[in-house]
């Protein structure tokens, strides 16, 4: 059974930093994506950033340069540093996972959301 949980929401200020971790386990294939998603309300869900088994990392046009994807194999820690935040970052970050797949199609395995709010 595949789990993931996130951690590391909370407030912030604009232009400050915070880092979301998401704890896995249950991981069993060889080859797998895992990545970052958000929604913030009445706003349909959308990719942050995903890191691929080995390494290779995605982020769409929009994110990028302000996150960070990033993974500690030891301790099956799934990480997303995000910078200069901004008051459109408030959203529900989702930690996902997807096993034999790629990183650009459907994820199997959701966390439960930690909460991000930036104020102006």
């Amino acid at each position: 059974q595949v789990q993931l949980v996130e951690s590391g929401g909370g407030s912030v200020q604009a232009g400050g930093s915070m880092r979301l971790s998401c704890a896995a386990s249950g991981l069993r294939h060889s080859y797998y994506c895992m990545a970052w998603f958000r929604q913030a309300p009445g706003n349909e869900r959308e990719r942050v950033a995903s890191i691929y088994s080995t390494g290779w990392k995605s982020y769409p046009d929009s994110m990028k340069g302000r996150f960070t994807i990033s993974r500690d194999n030891a301790k099956n820690t799934l990480y997303l540093q995000m910078n200069s935040l901004t008051p459109g970052d408030t959203a529900m970050y989702y930690c996902a996972a997807v096993e034999g797949g790629y990183c650009d199609g459907e994820y199997s395995y959701w966390g439960q959301g930690t909460q991000v709010t930036v104020s102006s």
